[in-house]
C-alpha cells in the first residue's frame, strides 16, 4: 500500500473513532462551570440506575461491598446504548427548560430502556405512576429488581415505560413513529434517537423521507439523533464505518442539516452536544416562523444530529484482555459472571462507585436538589408529556350519518356498484368535520383503491418541486392532509404515531402486500394488549385498516398479487385488541367502517374490494346485519319453519356472490331442496364466546350452523383459517371450507375462482355430493354444472374475458 492510501485511511479511521478531541460541528462553550457539573451529575445518576437495573436485587447504593447474593440471578438488559440515550435525554431536558419547549422522546434502540427509565425515576414520573417506586432506598430496590425480572417490566421501552410511545422491540419505525406524532402538533419537537443499528433496516433507510411531509406551518417538526455508538450484537454497524463526508453528503441528500457531535470524554462533550442542541432548536423555531408569518411554504432543510460515541459507555475499556468500552462486548450485558466471579464482581462495583453515587443520592437514596432544579417541571417532562399518552388528549371524531352515503337498492343481488367509492366520500365528509385531528394514509393507492373523493376536501401533501402538468389531476398541495408515498411502512408507522398521540386515522392498502406491515401490525396489537392492564394509559383511536383490492380481483396480476393470508396473521393476536370484518357490498362497508372510526384501542382490519360488485342490503338491513355480524338472508334462504337440508355460508365479496349463484343453481334443479344461507361479517363470531368477545355460544352457534348438517362455507381466505376458528363447535366435522388454495395466474375472475373451487358450479356440485338425497338423484346436474364450467373456462380463454351470463348474473329470486 503506498504511502498516501495508508495515510489517507489512518485519516478515516481518526474521522470515525470517539477515542480522540472532542469533535463537532457546532463550536462554543455554552455551559458554565455548575451548569457542566449539573449536567455530568445527572447523566452518571443515569447510568448508575442503568446499571443497577441490569445487575442488582439488593444493596442499591452500595451501602456495603458486593455481595453475590446482590446480584440477579438472570442478568439481562442492554447496557451498550442506554448511556448514549440517557446523555441525548439529559440534554433536551436543558432545552426543554431553557425555552419552555412541548417536547417528547422516542428511543429507536429500544432495548436501551434503562437509558431512558433512569431519567423518567429522576424527574419523579416513575414514582408518581408506580409509587411502590418511590426516591427512596426501599422504592429504589424496587426500582432495580423489577428490571427484566419475573413480574416486572421489560427491558424494552414498553407501555409501562411513563413517556414512551414507541417500543423499539423491532427496529425500523422511530422516524415514521415521530412524523405521526408531529402532525397536526404545530409547539411538538419529536425527538427521534435512531440506533445504528436500527439505521440498517429497510423501514429506517425509507422513513429519512418523513422530512417531505412535515408542514412547518401546520405540523410540529421532528429532530432525529442518530446514534453512532458503532456496533450491533457483534459486527460493526455501516454507517458508523463509512467517512465523514460520505455519511454528511447521504444526509444533505435525504434533505436534511446534518450536525456532528462525536467523541468520548465527558466534559467536551457536554458542550458540545448542549451547543448543538440548542442551535437546533433555535434553527427549528426560525424555520417554523418564516412559514408561519411569511405566508409561503416551503420545505425547510431541517437539522438533525449524528452522536457518534462509544458503545458502552463509561464502562472499563478492557476486561480480561477483551475490549469492552466501545466495542460489541458492551451491547448487552458487558459483565456477564458477576455473580459468580469475583473480579467480575470488584471490576462492577469499581464501576459503579466511579460513578459517585454519593454524589446524587444520599444514604436514604433520597436525591440530591439538582434533579429538582434540571429537570422540567409537569408535564414538560418529556416522561410525563401528554402526547405519550395520547387518550389523554383524544377528542371524538365529528361523524356524518353514513346513512346518508347508502346505495340504493330495490332487491338484493341485482344491481352493482364500486363498493369503496361511496365510502371515499364518506370519508371525505368526515375529514371535512375534523380537519385537525383526522387523516387519511395509503400507499399511492387512494385513488386506485376508488376513495379519491377525499380529494375534494384536502389533496395529497406535497411541498416539493412542482411540473406543470400536475395540475392535470394529480390532486397536490402543500396544505394537503391525505398522506402517500410507496411506503407501507412508512405510512402504518405514520398512522401509529397519529393514534399513540391522540388522534384518528385510516389507511388503505392492496391485499397482496399488506404483508409488509405484518410485523409492525403484530407490534402495535402487542402494545394495546399490554395497555390495557396499565390504568393510567387512556384509550387511544383503533387502528383501522381497509385491505382491498382483493385476491379474487387479481386475475390481471397474477398469482403474485394473490395473497389473502394477513387474516391469519391478525387471528394470532389478543382477542381483546383485534377485529376482522369482510363486508360484502357498500351499505355494509359504510356501517362497518362508521362502527370502526368510533372505536377505541383496537386494530379493526376490514376487507372489502374496490371493483363493482352485487349489492345485497339496504342500508337499514346493514345496520342490523352488521350489528349482529353474522346471521341467515331469509331472502337467499328457503328453509324457514323446518330443518334445512344444506348450509350455504359465506365470507367476503365474491364468495358471496359465487355461493349465492350456487344456491340459486340448486334451488332451481332441486325445487325441494331445502337451503340456508348464513352470511358472516364479523369473522370472530365463529369462536366460541369463551374464546374472543364476539363469539358466539355454542347454542347461538348451532342454531345457525345445525348440529349435523353439511355446511358449506365460501371463505375469502385460506380455508384451514374457518376450520381454525371453528374447530371447537359441534357440527365441525361437517363444515366443508372453500377458499383460496394458491391456484392462480393471469386468469378471468371466474376462472380464478373456478382454479379454487369457490365458484358456483365447484359449490353446486360439492352439495349434491354431501347430500345424501341428492347423492342418488343429482348425477344429471352434475354433468350440467361441470360442464357449464367447462365452457366457462374454454370462453375465457378464446376471448379473454367471462360469458357474461356468468359475469352479469343476477340473484333470480
Amino acid at each position: 500500500m503506498s504511502t498516501i492510501a495508508t495515510a489517507v485511511k489512518a485519516e478515516a479511521a481518526f474521522e470515525l473513532t470517539p477515542y480522540s478531541a472532542t469533535r463537532s460541528t457546532i463550536q462554543g462553550k455554552p455551559l458554565t462551570a455548575e451548569e457542566l457539573r449539573n449536567i455530568d451529575i445527572y447523566w452518571r445518576a443515569c447510568n448508575y440506575l442503568s446499571l443497577g437495573m441490569i445487575y442488582l436485587q439488593a444493596n442499591p447504593l452500595l451501602a456495603e461491598p458486593l455481595a453475590p447474593e446482590h446480584i440477579k440471578h438472570r442478568l439481562l438488559g442492554h447496557w451498550g446504548s442506554s448511556p448514549g440515550l440517557s446523555f441525548i435525554y439529559v440534554h433536551l431536558n436543558r432545552v426543554i427548560k431553557k425555552y419552555g419547549l412541548d417536547m417528547v422522546f422516542l428511543a429507536g434502540p429500544g432495548h436501551g430502556a434503562p437509558g431512558v427509565l433512569g431519567p423518567a425515576y429522576l424527574e419523579g414520573t416513575y414514582s408518581e405512576i408506580y409509587p411502590e417506586k418511590s426516591q427512596d432506598i426501599e422504592g429504589l430496590l424496587q426500582f432495580f429488581k423489577e428490571f427484566s425480572f419475573p413480574g416486572g417490566i421489560g427491558s424494552h421501552c414498553t407501555p409501562e415505560t411513563p413517556g414512551s410511545i414507541h417500543e423499539g422491540g423491532e427496529l425500523g419505525y422511530v422516524l415514521s413513529h415521530a412524523c405521526g406524532a408531529a402532525f397536526d402538533n404545530p409547539e411538538l419537537i419529536v425527538a427521534a434517537a435512531v440506533g445504528d443499528g436500527e439505521s440498517e433496516t429497510g423501514p429506517l433507510a425509507t422513513s429519512w423521507h418523513i422530512n417531505k411531509f412535515l408542514n412547518p406551518a401546520r405540523d410540529g417538526t421532528v429532530l432525529p439523533i442518530l446514534h453512532l455508538n458503532g456496533y450491533k450484537i457483534n459486527n460493526p454497524t455501516l454507517l458508523a464505518r463509512v467517512s465523514h463526508q460520505e455519511l454528511e453528503n447521504l444526509f444533505r441528500g435525504y434533505g436534511w442539516t446534518p450536525y456532528f457531535v462525536e467523541g468520548s470524554d465527558p466534559d467536551s462533550m457536554h458542550q458540545a452536544m448542549a451547543a448543538t442542541v440548542e442551535h437546533c432548536v433555535l434553527e427549528i423555531r426560525e424555520h417554523q416562523r418564516a412559514a408561519r408569518e411569511g405566508g409561503s411554504v416551503t420545505r425547510p432543510r431541517w437539522p438533525m444530529i449524528v452522536l457518534r460515541s462509544p458503545k458502552g459507555w463509561t464502562a472499563p475499556r478492557e476486561v480480561e484482555g477483551h475490549y469492552l468500552e466501545g466495542f460489541w462486548r458492551a451491547h448487552q450485558v458487558p459483565l456477564p459472571d458477576v455473580k459468580n466471579n469475583t473480579e467480575q464482581r470488584r471490576i462492577l462495583e469499581d464501576w459503579m462507585r466511579r460513578l459517585k453515587p454519593e454524589s446524587f443520592f444520599d444514604g436514604n437514596g433520597r436525591m440530591a436538589d439538582v434533579f429538582r432544579e434540571l429537570a422540567p417541571s409537569g408535564e414538560r417532562r418529556m416522561s410525563a408529556n401528554s402526547h405519550a399518552n395520547g387518550g389523554r388528549l383524544k377528542k371524538a371524531l365529528r361523524m356524518p350519518d353514513f346513512r346518508n352515503y347508502a346505495h340504493q337498492l330495490d332487491k338484493p343481488g341485482r344491481t352493482q356498484a364500486e363498493n369503496t367509492r361511496p365510502l371515499g366520500i364518506f370519508l371525505a365528509d368526515v375529514m371535512k368535520m375534523n380537519m385537525n385531528n383526522f387523516r387519511v394514509f395509503g400507499p399511492d393507492e387512494n385513488t386506485s383503491n376508488k376513495l379519491d373523493a377525499i380529494y375534494k376536501v384536502s389533496k395529497k401533501f406535497w411541498i416539493e418541486e412542482y411540473f406543470p402538468e400536475d395540475k392535470d389531476g394529480s390532486e397536490l398541495a402543500v396544505d394537503g392532509r391525505v398522506i402517500e408515498m410507496l411506503s407501507e411502512h412508512t405510512m402504518e408507522g405514520m398512522l401509529e404515531g397519529y393514534l399513540l398521540t391522540g388522534r384518528h386515522g385510516f389507511l388503505s392498502t392492496y391485499e397482496s402486500f399488506v404483508h409488509v406491515i405484518d410485523s409492525m401490525f403484530n407490534q402495535h396489537a402487542k402494545w394495546l394488549e399490554m395497555s390495557r392492564h396499565l390504568s393510567w394509559r387512556q384509550a387511544i383511536a383503533s387502528l383501522n385498516l381497509l385491505i382491498t383490492s382483493t385476491v379474487w380481483r387479481q386475475d390481471h396480476n397474477g398469482f403474485t398479487h394473490q395473497d389473502p393470508g394477513f387474516l391469519d396473521v391478525v387471528v394470532n393476536k389478543s382477542a381483546n385488541v383485534t377485529r376482522i370484518y369482510l363486508p360484502p357490498d357498500v351499505n355494509s362497508l359504510l356501517s362497518v367502517v362508521d362502527h370502526c372510526l368510533r372505536s377505541q384501542c383496537y386494530v379493526n382490519v376490514i376487507v372489502c374490494d374496490k371493483q363493482k360488485h352485487l349489492q345485497f342490503l339496504s342500508v337499514e338491513d346493514a345496520i342490523i346485519h352488521c350489528t349482529k355480524g353474522i346471521g341467515i338472508w331469509d331472502w337467499a334462504s328457503n328453509d324457514e319453519g323446518g330443518e334445512p337440508d344444506v348450509v350455504m355460508a359465506s365470507a367476503g365479496d365474491i364468495p358471496t356472490q359465487e355461493a349465492l349463484a350456487a344456491t340459486a343453481m340448486l334451488r332451481k334443479e332441486f325445487p325441494t331442496l331445502k337451503i340456508r344461507f348464513i352470511n358472516v361479517i364479523d369473522l370472530f363470531k365463529l369462536q366460541p364466546n369463551t374464546e374472543h368477545p364476539h363469539g358466539l355460544s355454542d347454542r347461538d352457534f348451532d342454531s345457525l350452523f345445525t348440529v349435523n348438517k353439511p355446511v358449506l362455507f365460501n371463505f375469502h381466505g385460506y380455508p384451514q383459517l374457518i376450520h381454525r376458528l371453528a374447530y371447537r363447535r359441534t357440527n365441525h366435522e361437517n363444515i366443508h371450507v372453500r377458499g383460496y388454495k394458491e391456484k392462480g395466474s393471469i386468469n378471468t375472475p371466474l376462472e380464478l375462482a373456478i382454479d379454487n373451487n369457490i365458484d358456483r358450479f365447484s359449490l353446486a356440485m360439492d352439495v349434491i355430493d354431501r347430500v345424501p338425497g341428492l347423492q342418488r338423484i343429482g348425477g344429471h346436474a352434475k354433468e350440467r354444472f361441470r360442464n357449464e364450467q367447462i365452457d366457462c373456462v374454454t370462453y375465457s380463454h378464446q376471448f379473454g374475458i367471462d360469458k357474461p351470463e356468468a359475469a352479469d348474473w343476477t340473484w333470480p329470486y
